[in-house]
């Protein structure tokens, strides 16, 4: 492959991925980061370069595209929680909608044509969500100068052996004898990281992929009970899970995202939830499969990385 690819937000678990593959094929690769000590993982990688920057700062974008031959940029930045606000808070515009926007600025001014962009399934104006309507206006942001080619991502929740999804909802049935879960009915169609990084790989040569939307799911559609189930059946601690009504699911939301630490849910991720994250049947976006990738069922890949977390616990207990 030759290409020279900046990738923003690489340093993270779909961006670690991405950046593998690309390396693999042949391309250059740069991953700018605020802590260089975020990318080290990468170094290993041939033709791999890390480096620190603020990609929040347009005379650093500037600096990372022009004149160094970049062919395209990937934007995989992305935050989960964020303060109040109409239509969305500050973190979810400054994240979602204003970096994508100046990337394109500085893609058009650098000459590099492609911009590939990571939204959410899911992703509308008039979401019931501040994370769905900011990732639609990020959208628009990703389509904000002609003069750069965009291809938009929607990947349902994605799972892979260091995911935040899978692993957490493993971990919780380690330590809690009850699990009380919001949303239970709340339905996802996950897709394997290794396919949404293949997905990102190939519309780098893909003409067609030019200007579209691409909607990454797997070929299986899980209410949130019957995921957090097999994620316990994969760690040996299947718990009993209590389906939280509404009120109680948003207050035990209201505390969560007021504890210290990064939130392991918050009153905006209830409202996401309200809208099913699976592919429409009449969807007009490309799919996995009009890229020549068939989707990996959760069940051949998610019991084997989460039932490491068994085998850590026993090797941990033997003092190994």
């Amino acid at each position: 492959m030759e290409a020279n690819v900046v990738v923003i937000g690489g340093t993270g678990f779909i961006g670690s991925h991405i950046v593998a593959k690309l390396s693999a094929e042949g391309a250059d690769v740069l991953v700018p980061t605020r802590r260089e000590e975020h990318g080290r993982h990468l170094l290993a990688l041939p033709r791999v370069g890390v480096v620190p920057a603020d990609v929040h700062e347009d005379g650093a974008l500037r600096g990372l595209l022009q004149g160094q031959g970049r062919t395209a940029v990937i934007n995989l930045v992305g935050v989960l929680h964020c303060h109040p606000g109409q239509p969305y808070g500050p973190e979810f515009a400054r994240a979602h909608v204003e970096l994508p926007r100046r990337i394109v600025a500085a893609c058009a001014a650098a000459g590099v044509a492609r911009y590939l962009h990571m939204s959410a399934l899911g992703a509308a104006a008039d979401g019931p969500s501040m994370y769905l309507r900011s990732k639609a206006d990020g959208e628009l942001a990703a389509r904000s100068n002609p003069a750069v080619s965009p291809t938009i991502f929607r990947p349902s929740v994605v799972f892979g052996p260091d995911d935040h999804f899978i692993n957490l909802f493993a971990a919780l049935q380690r330590r809690l004898p009850v699990l009380p879960l919001a949303c239970a009915a709340a339905r996802f169609q996950p897709v394997f990281v290794e396919d949404v990084a293949q997905a990102f790989v190939d519309a780098l040569s893909l003409p067609q992929t030019r200007g579209q939307v691409v909607e990454l799911a797997g070929p299986k559609i899980y209410t949130l009970e019957e995921i957090v189930r097999l994620a316990g059946s994969a760690t040996g601690h299947p718990r009993p899970i209590v389906a939280l009504p509404p009120t109680l699911a948003r207050i035990q939301a209201f505390l969560l995202e007021h504890m210290p630490g990064t939130p392991l849910m918050s009153r905006d991720n209830l409202d996401s939830m309200r809208r099913d994250n699976v592919l429409a049947p009449n969807t007009q976006a490309l799919v996995a499969e009009d890229l020549g990738i068939p989707p990996t069922a959760l069940e051949a890949v998610a019991p084997h990385y989460a039932a490491r977390l068994r085998n850590d616990e026993f090797r941990s207990r033997a003092g190994r």
